[in-house]
């Protein structure tokens, strides 16, 4: 299957928001705000979508106007990118009504994290290449707060510069929304050691894929769920959610994956930080990860990293579904080994 891959981003380019899951921006709208000043302070337009600021309780009832705004959003020649507001738990309701003839047409940039993962994910079932990364109330809210490391990060990010710094410290989460002085803030910074390399040595090559554990979990057993043959040399990459799953759930949900000889044919697998995680709590969902991939099914030569910088974490990587990667697990390092953007 060949890829299609969209135009980088401009200053001057107008974005798209989209709410394909929650109404959170109609329930805190000073969030959503800060994230749609902080993308106009970086040079983007900003087109908000009808399902954008629509209430929380109607857009729960109307999955088909949520879809509509993404086949929309992809039609309209004047948008060049897609963003989502915020996560949520049920965007899996829209996917019956998206339009793949519409959104392989008109490829172009589409991203965010957490629930958005469905969209993500199936997308570049299609053949688009689409982003794991901030949404507008998670990650853009908080720009402006953020390190001036990260900052200038996304920018390049967002700009077609590909790479994967190591960070020196992160987040979890943000303080209570509902207090409007909280607008942008961040909890306080912990320092980090970096990625933590499981098993495996030297590089490994692959094509990036996946998102949020919970809400993949949504979709196994689906015609949204990929085919066996799909997994086949991908660098596969799951994160935790705020809703801090247990130990033993990420277990369960791991040896499905392993039954389902996923581990057989992927290159490498690449953990994000576990949200709300201790040290601790980390080190012991490391000995789990490593029960399952190399005790339960064998997989002793499968990279396995965990502590990545991407999901339900601030700072948080770019990640492009869809393109070759190198996975250096000596000297940590991530590079995308083929064009991200569509250059002609």
């Amino acid at each position: 299957m060949q890829l299609r891959k969209p135009k980088k981003l401009n200053r001057g380019d107008t974005l798209a928001i989209v709410s394909p899951s929650w109404g959170g921006p109609g329930i805190f709208p000073h969030i959503f705000d800060q994230g749609l000043a902080n993308l106009r302070s970086l040079g983007f337009n900003i087109v908000e979508m009808p399902s954008a600021r629509t209430a929380a309780d109607v857009l729960f009832s109307q999955p088909q106007l949520r879809a509509k705004d993404i086949n929309d959003a992809f039609a309209d020649p004047n948008i060049a990118g897609i963003i989502s507001s915020i996560g949520g738990s049920d965007s899996a309701r829209i996917l019956p009504y998206l339009d793949k003839s519409v959104i392989l047409n008109n490829p172009k940039f589409m991203m965010g994290y957490s629930d958005f993962s469905t969209l993500t994910t199936l997308l570049n079932q299609w053949g688009l290449v689409t982003f794991n990364g901030p949404s507008v109330m998670a990650g853009f809210s908080q720009y402006h707060n953020a390190s001036a490391e990260y900052q200038a990060y996304l920018v390049q990010a967002l700009l077609g510069e590909v790479h994967y710094p190591i960070f020196k410290a992160y987040s979890h989460g943000y303080p209570e929304w509902a207090i409007p002085e909280n607008v942008g803030k961040l909890h306080p910074a912990i320092a980090t050691n970096g990625p933590k390399v499981l098993q495996g040595t030297g590089q490994v090559e692959g094509r990036l894929f996946g998102g949020c554990f919970e809400v993949m979990e949504m979709l196994k057993g689906t015609e949204y769920w990929p085919s066996p043959s799909f997994w086949q040399d991908k660098l596969l990459f799951l994160e935790t959610s705020e809703d801090k799953p247990s130990q033993d759930y990420i277990r369960f949900w791991l040896r499905n994956y392993g039954v389902m000889g996923v581990f057989e044919k992927i290159s490498g697998l690449m953990i994000g930080r576990a949200r709300d995680y201790s040290e601790r709590e980390m080190a012991a969902l490391d000995e789990v990860i490593l029960s399952v991939v190399r005790d339960e099914f064998g997989c002793d030569s499968l990279p396995v990293i965990t502590r990545l910088d991407f999901g339900h974490t601030d700072p948080q990587w770019i990640l492009p579904l869809g393109i070759q990667h190198r996975l250096d697990l000596d000297n940590f390092s991530l590079d995308a080994i083929e064009p991200v953007f569509d250059l002609l």
